[in-house]
């Protein structure tokens, strides 16, 4: 019901007698829904303008399969980049994807945690949100022989180079399913990582057996990637 001219004076005359304690009772038992939603939509602006200033653009996606790090092998493959590419570690971040476990050979316990990690890899593979990959020898032969890794044309690293099988053709569906009289794998031999076990970078990590990097061959940036592996070769130490 509108009120008159003569009601809304009577009422703002009443507001100005109570005191304040009355005052902020009256406010809040008939505009407390106005005011909790008015606090709500400022929290959410709030939020949304801090995580837009904190927000760190990646400069670079690096998966870890099959290997773990450190604490301070991490900060020199994350942060100790940054630096020594004279990015800025407050705006800018190698991203890292941890924890990633791939194996033909996956137990029951394993098989499950497995097959998340190639959904993970192959999504981001196919987001372009993969560049760089460390891996032990059996993740390495199994993204090599899918055909995942970038071969290196360039001699800007020979000394690491390893070389590894790529699947060209295998016809292994057919034959099991009777529709093909042989099984013919075809393979080629591609160099396309990089050992870095022996790298300062790496000596002191504690890795069971040798440690690879390889470029996913799909990767957006891979300049990038190979400025990377550069930094990891380099005698930078953690």
């Amino acid at each position: 019901m509108k009120l008159t001219k003569q009601q809304k004076a009577a009422h703002r005359a009443a507001f100005r007698a109570m005191s304040p304690g009355e005052k902020l009772e009256y406010i809040w038992e008939y505009y407390k829904w106005p005011i909790l939603l008015t606090m709500l939509v400022l929290g959410i602006l709030i939020w949304a303008a801090q995580r837009e200033l904190t927000k760190k653009e990646p400069v670079l996606y690096l998966a870890l399969v099959n290997v773990t790090v450190g604490e301070d092998l991490e900060q020199a493959l994350t942060t100790g980049y940054l630096t020594a590419s004279d990015k800025n570690p407050r705006r800018q971040e190698v991203y890292v994807y941890r924890d990633l476990y791939l194996s033909d050979d996956a137990d029951v316990l394993n098989h499950e945690y497995a097959y998340a990690s190639r959904t993970k890899v192959m999504g981001a593979v196919q987001t372009q949100k993969l560049d760089v990959v460390l891996m032990n020898r059996e993740a390495y032969d199994l993204l090599s022989a899918q055909g995942y890794l970038l071969p290196f044309d360039d001699a800007a690293l020979p000394p690491l180079f390893v070389s590894n099988e790529v699947v060209v053709s295998d016809n292994a569906i057919e034959w099991q399913l009777n529709e093909a009289a042989t099984h013919e794998r075809v393979t080629e031999t591609v160099q396309n990582a990089l050992a870095m076990s022996d790298c300062p970078l790496f000596q002191a990590a504690g890795f069971e057996g040798n440690v690879y990097a390889g470029v996913i061959a799909n990767s957006p940036r891979p300049a990038e990637a190979l400025r990377y592996l550069q930094y990891l070769s380099s005698d930078v130490r953690p």
